[in-house]
């Protein structure tokens, strides 16, 4: 009764515009959310679709926060460990929640923290029974069950399609058109089931049909089915599939973001088990079959995969009579444009097979599992023989064996993973977050990647692309001192014992970010970030056979502001600079955008008008831009210039989504834009994208 009565009163009195299911959640801007969690001029190998789609689904179909776990609550990336723990704390004591207005009676839920987290759960009505009808009844009366079409292309003429000019030393070109078209059908219900087919061709490539080739119309095909809670099955997987266990060292998909702006949520990995794989990189899934059975508080989980990898085989004479093919490395591009990406698609087969067991503990404040899997390729892998490479994975087969752990105790979580690869090399990262008030939140992480700890498929915290010759240590600290003010830094510390590519002797480096965010009101925000870095670059010396290696470094700076005057009106503006120094004379860049966004009833604008300057390749600028539903833009600019866009998006109909988004790039003081097959001749390159969704 007493909780019936403090619920009233939280109504009474509320200050935060908190409703259940039928909250205004167009008002919520996802795109800026999910450009927040990931730093600023970043690299171009982050898997931005991969996270935005996943999380997006999280935000289609909300989080029953009555039915929900750890792990799932921490891949959102909102929570950090400690609330999560004091969440759990107040439904054990207190009972399921009655409404999602609840959320501010929980300790150590603060309201900038609520007023992001209530567009991804939701409190189902109490006496909610789960649908019983057969599956394909209820895959038939889904309503989140879609149709995507999608086509790119850019509108001046490149090289690569081009005539082949017989003066020229290379006559290769494209053997497609330009046309980019992607197809994609998914449906899925929250805790019951998901199935869909991606299909995508990449401009330059063949929409054909050669058996020889393995193309069948589009060039790459990704289908997947998943099933949950069937008995004590709680996740059945057959076809393409994603494995996140435990920090990441051995299993994990594209779903995480690493150092950020968000400096404590994304500092631990979830332990999300199975996931389905709907995305269009060609490399970062598995395809075969996976189950998890659970047997009281363990969850044993059995993954089976088979595909075949993009490799360049050589054949190489292994004896005196004895001839046998090799390849450096897999091919991750996912093109098939030319003869030789075509000769390259699908040379090498490779095979993956393990297990995970996992257990929790019933308070669910204890997590713990082993994870073993083998991989075997239909060839050896044998790297081309540079210093740098000396450790690197040579053979057909791998075996790995990892342990992870996660323990909360009261406001402190403790997490970690430590792995062995066949080649005896270690790898392990542990950290704690904590809550050391409500204002104050700490993380801190430290990692050890040998020079010989081969994971093919990890993607643990680290400065690296790979788990591979690091070592470091991480501080992360979030401050709340006022309601509506946030201050969030952390500083890295890394080296690296031994050469890696363009570092030719062990380095070291550090990185360290502060970011000011102050929202006074639901209508305005703004943020001043810094982000700098130092890290190991060979420099060019002509007196020795390699090159020195000095200290490169760079400096980024952002200013944001965002503001909406009316419902239908949003303005954002960036500034953002950047600083390179390698030895030499300091090279800078900027970046100044303007944003004018309007959203009616069924009309969706948003526009951009942009001017960048850089002094080179080094100094160029990321800029995230509002795109078509599933895809994440993040271009880079470099040179001098101006950028422009317009995204339109309709609703003519009730289950019919258009958008059309076209986009014009134009440089300054040069004739040719791109370089190899890309080039363009001329000082612009424009692009138009179009895609179309219809809802059954």
């Amino acid at each position: 009764m007493m909780r019936i009565i403090r619920l009233l009163l939280l109504l009474l009195c509320l200050q935060v515009p908190l409703q259940a299911q039928d909250y205004p959640r167009q008002t919520f801007d996802f795109d800026l959310f999910v450009q927040e969690l990931f730093a600023q001029q970043e690299d171009d190998d982050v898997p931005y679709e991969d996270f935005y789609e996943t999380l997006f689904q999280y935000f289609q179909r909300p989080i029953d926060l009555n039915h929900t776990t750890p792990e799932e609550l921490a891949s959102l990336f909102i929570l950090s460990r400690p609330q999560i723990a004091s969440f759990f704390k107040y439904t054990q004591e207190n009972g399921k929640l009655l409404s999602i207005y609840e959320l501010q009676a929980i300790p150590d839920f603060d309201l900038l923290t609520i007023q992001k987290l209530v567009y991804f759960v939701r409190v189902d009505d109490a006496g909610l029974n789960a649908d019983q009808r057969p599956l394909w009844q209820r895959i038939v009366g889904e309503d989140n069950n879609a149709l995507i079409l999608r086509y790119e292309r850019t509108l001046q003429e490149r090289r690569g399609y081009t005539d082949i000019d017989t003066s020229s030393r290379s006559n290769t070109r494209y053997l497609g058109s330009p046309e980019k078209l992607y197809l994609r059908y998914r449906v899925s219900h929250t805790r019951d089931y998901s199935m869909g087919i991606t299909a995508e061709k990449d401009a330059g490539e063949q929409f054909t049909w050669d058996n020889e080739t393995r193309r069948y119309g589009f060039d790459f095909y990704s289908a997947h089915l998943q099933l949950y809670n069937k008995g004590r099955f709680k996740t059945i997987a057959l076809g393409d599939y994603q494995l996140q266990f435990g920090q990441g060292l051995l299993l994990s998909s594209g779903y995480a973001v690493g150092k950020g702006s968000e400096t404590i949520t994304t500092v631990s990995r979830a332990n999300l088990g199975i996931r389905p794989y709907s995305s269009v990189l060609e490399y970062a899934y598995y395809r075969g079959a996976a189950a998890t059975y659970t047997l009281g508080r363990v969850d044993v989980t059995g993954f089976y995969s088979n595909k075949r990898v993009d490799a360049n085989l050589q054949t190489q004479l292994d004896t005196l009579d004895t001839f046998g093919e090799s390849f450096t490395g897999i091919q991750t591009s996912g093109f098939h444009r030319t003869p030789t990406e075509l000769a390259n698609k699908g040379q090498a087969r490779e095979q993956l097979m393990g297990g995970n067991v996992t257990y929790q503990s019933r308070d669910r404040t204890l997590l713990a599992g082993i994870t073993a899997m083998s991989t075997i390729y239909s060839s050896p892998i044998r790297k081309a023989g540079a210093p740098y490479q000396r450790f690197e994975f040579g053979g057909t087969r791998n075996f790995n064996m990892s342990a992870n752990y996660s323990y909360t105790f009261q406001n402190v979580y403790l997490f970690g993973e430590t792995a062995l690869s066949r080649s005896g090399g270690l790898g392990t990262v542990n950290g704690v977050i904590a809550n050391l008030s409500n204002k104050v939140e700490l993380a801190m992480l430290y990692r050890y990647y040998a020079r010989d700890f081969h994971s093919f498929y990890g993607n643990a915290f680290g400065e690296g692309t790979r788990n591979i010759n690091e070592r470091g240590f991480y501080t992360g600290i979030k401050l709340k001192p006022f309601a509506k003010w946030e201050l969030t830094a952390y500083y890295d510390r890394f080296r690296f014992p031994w050469l890696r590519y363009r570092v030719d002797a062990p380095s070291h480096g550090d990185e360290y970010l502060l970011r000011l965010y102050f929202k006074p009101n639901r209508q305005t925000s703004l943020y001043a970030q810094f982000r700098a870095e130092s890290k190991g670059r060979n420099v060019a010396n002509n007196s020795t056979s390699l090159d020195y290696v000095g200290q490169a470094d760079r400096k980024n700076y952002l200013l944001y502001y965002e503001f909406s005057p009316t419902p239908i009106v949003n303005l954002r503006s960036r500034v953002q600079f950047s600083s390179f120094d390698l030895e030499s004379p300091q090279t800078t860049g900027y970046f100044i955008a303007q944003d004018v966004n309007l959203n009616f009833n069924r009309v969706r604008l948003s526009t951009r008008y942009a001017i960048f300057d850089t002094d080179d390749y080094e100094t160029r600028q990321y800029a995230f831009e509002r795109d078509v539903l599933y895809a994440f833009s993040v271009p880079a600019f470099s040179g001098r210039g101006t950028r422009m866009y317009v995204l339109l998006q309709l609703r003519p109909m009730r289950k019919l989504d258009v958008w059309v988004k076209y986009s014009l790039t134009h440089y300054r003081n040069q004739d040719t834009v791109g370089s190899g097959l890309e080039t363009i001749e001329g000082p612009r390159r424009s692009d138009v994208k179009a895609q179309v969704r219809y809802r059954f």
